[in-house]
């Protein structure tokens, strides 16, 4: 099959596409015949530095960590599925190629309503947001969420999936036109973070959760604007990673600050996402309260293309890299 493999550390260039041994099934799992594969921040960070695979390592490295398509091959305890089943899953590595193979119960079927390309954007994105927000941030109907980089791929899935679950939405964007995007999706308010300074903007509003993925000096700011016994939750640095903080925003009023990082969770963790994924946001979606946001599709060979997109920042919405 082919397949998109990092040959070294470095940039976009460094991906290419090459033939590579089609992966056969184990017991509880399935073989998938990709048809998309969501690009994430996840995969141009894998791209970055092998080494986080091991100093020295030299395996077949493919990223992808979310795909769509239809099984083909079951292993022999798999009874869940069956082949033809049109699924998404979210998986380890290995997305950017032709087949794959994943944990039978970290596999969903296509929501209604929902393409088979457009699918391979849900996994990451809806995982990611019920883990950290709804688990972790215990984000409870009627409560305040904000969430910072609002048309990410997370952004976008994460304020449908909030509001849908009755909650009052808030967000922040670097540009004129993604603030227009938010607003016409009537996702809350839609801060400009270029123009005004959220933290005053949204000092009288109490907001009970935020999910960030910038860090540095955002953090201590967050911590002042949240509401008494408010969640911070951190899934990644952009920013940066070292920060100051005062200890005493943190005691006075209770708050909580956590994150996580999806890729390394458990298998028994992923599977106990996806049921209940499945039992609380999957009815969102076929009562067409939530759908992916796309952005741009690329064909599996132009994936230096698709990170250079995801790099700049430019996007709304996920990118995704097909395999017709």
């Amino acid at each position: 099959m082919k397949a998109i493999h990092i040959t070294k550390s470095g940039g976009p260039e460094v991906l290419q596409l090459q033939e590579t041994p089609k992966p056969k099934p184990e017991k509880n799992q399935v073989l998938i015949k990709v048809k998309a594969a969501g690009v994430n921040r996840s995969d141009v960070i894998t791209r970055q530095n092998r080494d986080a695979y091991g100093k020295g390592f030299t395996g077949t490295l493919i990223p992808g960590l979310e795909v769509s398509g239809e099984i083909t091959a079951i292993g022999e305890n798999v009874t869940d599925k069956k082949i033809g089943d049109k699924v998404c899953a979210l998986i380890a590595s290995g997305g950017y190629a032709e087949y794959v193979v994943v944990n039978t119960s970290h596999c969903l079927f296509i929501p209604d309503g929902i393409s088979l390309i457009d699918a391979a954007a849900i996994p990451e994105t809806v995982f990611t947001v019920w883990f950290n927000v709804f688990h972790l941030g215990k984000l409870q109907p009627n409560e305040k969420l904000l969430i910072h980089g609002g048309t990410s791929g997370i952004g976008t899935m994460g304020l449908q999936m909030a509001k849908g679950y009755g909650c009052k939405v808030y967000t922040t964007a670097g540009s004129d036109k993604k603030i227009d995007f938010l607003n016409k999706m009537n996702l809350g308010m839609a801060i400009n973070y270029k123009k005004e300074a959220f933290e005053e903007v949204l000092k009288e509003e109490k907001i009970d959760v935020i999910l960030d993925m910038v860090g540095g000096d955002y953090t201590q700011k967050n911590l002042e604007i949240l509401n008494e016994k408010g969640r911070l939750i951190y899934i990644n640095g952009m920013k940066s990673s070292e920060v100051n903080i005062n200890l005493r925003t943190i005691m006075s009023k209770n708050l909580t600050l956590t994150g996580s990082f999806l890729k390394p969770q458990s298998d028994e963790v992923k599977t106990q996402i996806a049921k209940e994924v499945e039992a609380n946001i999957w009815p969102l979606f076929h009562s067409k309260q939530i759908h992916p946001i796309i952005y741009k599709t690329f064909p599996l060979e132009q994936a230096a293309e698709a990170h250079r997109l995801m790099e700049s920042s430019d996007h709304i919405g996920k990118i995704l890299l097909t395999m017709d």
